[in-house]
């Protein structure tokens, strides 16, 4: 049984994950219109992982035998001023999920819902995973800054991104 703040909090990282996908979705629409399919493709990958980190909370919390509440999503921004820019939103936007899912293992901790705190430990894993592909891909994108061979062959390398979703999940 989970706590109703633990189950509210879980709900509502449901809605988050899916505001993530469409965030994604609404960059990688930037980068098609910016003529740049790898980085369109690096994001529509990006929100599929998202959805797919959004069922596992509905699933989750289906299975431990609780109500899935689904609400209704945010608009997401569409306007960017580059893709350096998207890339930066995109990782601050993961420094925000990062704080959500310490948030909810601090409650999950305090209420000593251990099931919870499993479940969540994958998420704390996979936030280090995000913050610091985002990180890297950033660094890169500063690098070659205006040089558009550079952000050709970085463009050409993230067209190959796909997603599978991991063993066992």
């Amino acid at each position: 049984m989970m706590s109703e703040k633990l189950l509210k909090g879980f709900n509502d990282q449901l809605k988050h994950e899916f505001d993530a996908a469409n965030i994604y979705l609404a960059m990688a629409a930037y980068c098609n219109s910016e003529d740049l399919d790898g980085f369109a493709n690096f994001f529509m990958v990006q929100a599929e992982e998202e959805r797919f980190h959004a069922m596992k909370f509905f699933n989750f919390i289906d299975e431990i035998g609780e109500r899935v509440v689904v609400s209704g999503l945010e608009d997401p921004n569409n306007s960017y001023d580059s893709v350096l820019d998207a890339f930066q939103s995109a990782l601050d936007h993961e420094k925000k999920v990062t704080g959500q899912i310490n948030n909810l293992m601090s409650i999950a901790m305090e209420e000593k819902n251990y099931a919870a705190v499993n479940f969540l430990n994958w998420f704390i894993d996979e936030q280090v995973e995000e913050e610091a592909s985002f990180s890297a891909l950033i660094a890169k994108i500063e690098r070659v800054k205006d040089n558009p061979q550079g952000l050709y062959m970085l463009d050409e390398k993230l067209s190959q991104r796909t997603f599978t979703p991991p063993t066992g999940e």
